[in-house]
């Protein structure tokens, strides 16, 4: 397991290329398994999480072929078959082929997802969505296993919650499925928007992504496709916050201000400058942090992604700021190594006092998830001395070249091996 050393101090200058949003691309590639018509996507981003998922629809047949970010994906040939736990359990998102599968073959099974370990996350939403487009459905022995021989057939699914995941799943199994199926309490993410217009360019019919109703026509007839992933917007806020901890100005090239208004105005409220360029968004703070409470919440409001990365950017704002995590337990699981680098931090259930100034120091420090990892290099950069930050695979399923690019905006940062 490699691990990251970096020296505290440097004030980041330059120009950051925004990859593709990963939480995007999976489910997009999970929906190709719908079509015996090829889809070819670019601006996929080079991480791990997209690797696995390219992994699990060739178990299922699929052939792909690379050029770059991009991926023509050929699944005329794919079938429903077992997928295994060794091909899940290294990622959350690979229950996305589930509805895709269900929907074209009739059947699917599906082991339990693994991922980041912060909270539940159950997938009993994706099950009753499936189960109200006519499946039987339930677990078995560790897996998720859907039987339609019949096929499925539109219904009014309304979701107890906006799960990004279980609306993309409704979505895609309800495109194959017989007459309309409309999703209520759905999620407004970009990236549930992203995936309704790429199956939208493979022949479905879909009203009202980006809402929360949304109206899909099922028995699409599917035609080849090709499709360009949209900018990371996570990626985008971890840089802004990276410029704004350091005292540094960002370019952050193809990031969209539509999609980061909530952090905008946060980190605008925190002293930070955030103003269009030509090729996307320019960050920087040359005066002091000012403390400011932060509630995540469901989009549009402020992401639970990026939730972590901002209480490290408040350990150094003189002052008190109150963080409240409302969409995953668990979620603080980066205090306890913020703390080793000398954050003052209080945790009382799902509240984070943090009491900001206090200088950092460099430390070792262990990465728990994807978001709290990167957390830990945002408080490095800034802390006195050297830390160095164990089991950074985790950065590795989201983030592409964090290092290098850290690297060329003045970030003294070196990748180790374990």
């Amino acid at each position: 397991m490699d691990k990251l050393r970096i020296v505290g101090g440097q004030r980041l200058q330059g120009a950051v290329a925004i990859s593709g949003a990963k939480n995007a691309a999976l489910p997009q590639i999970a929906a190709s398994l719908l079509s015996p018509e090829p889809l070819h996507l670019t601006n996929l981003p080079a991480v791990s999480d997209v690797e696995n998922m390219l992994g699990v629809i060739t178990q299922h047949g699929a052939e792909i072929s690379r050029q770059g970010r991009s991926v023509h994906v050929d699944a005329s040939k794919a079938s429903s078959r077992e997928t295994s736990y060794d091909t899940v359990r290294k990622m959350r998102a690979t229950v996305l082929v589930l509805g895709p599968l269900l929907a074209r073959f009739g059947k699917a099974e599906v082991s339990l997802p693994g991922g980041c370990a912060i909270g539940a996350r159950p997938v009993d939403m994706h099950i009753k969505a499936l189960g109200q487009l006519g499946a039987d459905i339930g677990i078995r022995g560790g897996s998720i296993v859907a039987a339609a021989p019949k096929g499925l057939t539109g219904a009014r699914i309304v979701l107890g919650s906006p799960s990004v995941g279980a609306t993309e799943t409704a979505m895609m199994a309800a495109t194959a499925a017989q007459g309309e199926t409309e999703i209520v309490n759905a999620a407004r993410e970009p990236e549930v928007m992203d995936l309704a217009a790429c199956l939208g360019a493979m022949g479905a019919n879909i009203e009202g992504a980006g809402t929360h109703r949304i109206l899909v026509q099922g028995g699409t007839s599917w035609r080849a496709a090709s499709h360009h992933t949209i900018p990371d917007r996570i990626e985008a806020g971890t840089y802004a916050i990276a410029a704004a901890i350091t005292g540094g100005q960002l370019e952050l090239t193809n990031a969209r201000l539509e999609h980061m208004a909530s952090v905008v105005q946060v980190l605008e409220a925190a002293g930070v400058s955030v103003w269009p360029g030509d090729r996307g968004l320019i960050v920087s703070r040359d005066g002091p942090l000012t403390p400011v409470d932060v509630t995540t919440e469901p989009y549009p409001g402020f992401p639970t992604d990026l939730q972590a990365q901002f209480m490290a950017l408040m350990c150094c704002a003189p002052g008190a700021s109150l963080l409240r995590e409302t969409v995953f337990e668990n979620r603080f699981m980066h205090v306890p190594e913020l703390v080793r680098l000398g954050a003052n931090i209080t945790l009382q259930g799902t509240t984070a006092l943090v009491r900001g100034g206090t200088p950092l120091r460099g430390a070792q420090v262990m990465a728990t998830d994807l978001r709290a990892s990167v957390s830990l290099v945002l408080a490095a950069l800034v802390a006195e001395g050297e830390s160095i930050v164990n089991r950074v695979y985790h950065l590795d399923r989201g983030y592409e070249s964090l290092d290098r690019k850290l690297q060329m905006c003045g970030a003294t940062i070196e990748r180790l091996p374990g």
